[in-house]
């Protein structure tokens, strides 16, 4: 009834304020998202910097998921209203909604940062300073700002994230390169040759990988790169990857894998729930290895096309266990000579972790025996699974 005289308000003076703002309200109470933000947004248009307004169409966007328009909102309010310390917090929390944890440790991480520099230098002083390069996933614009400082005076680096292409463009002028980076805010596959970019790559850069390899749209990225925004024979970084992994026994692994008996009761049939890969820190979690380092999957980055795959490894064991599954990490090739590694025995600190990869149930094996998996990708995730496990 309430909702009907406001409609009818607004049949009369469509940018009545009040009646946008109490239809808005009623209808986001009945979860009618779409039609609350379409009444907030035009309350925003009669009344630019009004506070309900603004934290009304935010508050309803958040509803809606539409957490990169809910951030923009916030961040504007509170520009309006500074020592709101409300408005901070909404404005931090969806920040980290839209921009993943893992920058700030990938950022600190100094091994990473020197292979990545060192395969940079060595790429732009082979194929010359004034060649065009694409820099896939901005992030802060630090691989681009490193082809900058080797020289490189033609760049263009992309970002999908708004608020993260808004930081790098900062970066970039602070650090004096605005004359040599472009920063995108688009995704790379939305990129137009001529418009973003005035001609195609002939290096190509991008550190979108992700800690089982493929799970951040890799193969399809890279696959629209070859085909539309580099050139023939274009130079790539990395020019491969390879997730490499080991058999481990661990009670400590267990307890986040697996589950039996709890409280006196048997919720083993919880366990078929249970998560299919697991992040981990390798110096920080306890374990036994079962098997000597092994090559799991390779992926060529310099391909123009990526098929899903599936085939049979054998794993070597090399101590009598209970294997909790595969922990696995990445192997870069970055360039000729240049790789970086993120091994569990030496290497804890990165944006880049170790996975765990839980088999479905524990396995017994034997030392001086393989272990067969099925070991591939279906183009977005990597596949590891005991071959028995595939067979029932």
């Amino acid at each position: 009834m309430a909702i009907g005289y406001w409609n009818d308000m607004l049949a009369i003076k469509p940018d009545h304020l009040v009646a946008l703002l109490e239809k808005g309200a009623l209808v986001l109470k009945r979860g009618e998202t779409d039609e609350a933000i379409r009444c907030f947004e035009a309350a925003a248009i009669v009344s630019p910097d009004n506070p309900l307004a603004l934290n009304n169409l935010a508050v309803a966007l958040v509803q809606a998921s539409r957490h990169h328009e809910a951030l923009d909102h916030f961040r504007r309010l509170a520009g309006l209203q500074p020592e709101n310390i409300m408005l901070q917090h909404q404005v931090r929390r969806q920040t980290s909604r839209v921009v993943p944890f893992w920058h700030i440790p990938m950022l600190n991480d100094v091994h990473r940062n020197a292979a990545f520099e060192e395969a940079i230098k060595k790429v732009v002083a082979a194929r010359g300073t004034s060649v065009q390069i694409l820099d896939i996933g901005a992030g802060s614009g630090l691989l681009s700002m490193m082809a900058a400082r080797a020289g490189a005076t033609n760049i263009v680096t992309c970002e999908a994230v708004p608020v993260i292409a808004e930081i790098a463009k900062r970066i970039v002028a602070q650090n004096g390169f605005s004359d040599r980076i472009a920063v995108v805010d688009k995704i790379s596959t939305d990129l137009v040759i001529g418009r973003d970019m005035g001609a195609r790559a002939d290096i190509l850069v991008s550190e979108i990988l992700s800690s089982d390899l493929l799970a951040e749209d890799v193969l399809n990225t890279f696959e629209d790169a070859h085909a539309r925004l580099t050139n023939e024979g274009a130079t790539i970084i990395p020019r491969a990857a390879t997730a490499v992994g080991c058999l481990v026994e661990s009670n400590v692994l267990n307890q986040y894998a697996f589950v039996e008996e709890v409280s006196g009761f048997d919720v083993s049939e919880f366990t078929q729930l249970a998560a299919n890969r697991l992040p981990v820190h390798g110096t920080m979690t306890e374990w036994k290895r079962l098997s000597p380092d092994v090559d799991l999957q390779k992926i060529d980055l310099t391909q123009s096309k990526y098929a899903e795959e599936m085939r049979i490894v054998e794993i070597p064991v090399i101590s009598d266990g209970i294997a909790t599954g595969i922990v696995q990490w990445i192997k870069i090739d970055l360039a000729e000579g240049v790789e970086f590694v993120n091994h569990p025995d030496n290497y804890s600190d990165g944006g880049w972790l170790q996975i765990l990869h839980p088999f479905p149930r524990p396995i017994q094996v034997e030392s001086g025996t393989a272990l067969q998996i099925i070991a591939g990708h279906d183009r977005s995730s990597l596949i590891l699974m005991p071959l028995s496990s595939a067979r029932n």
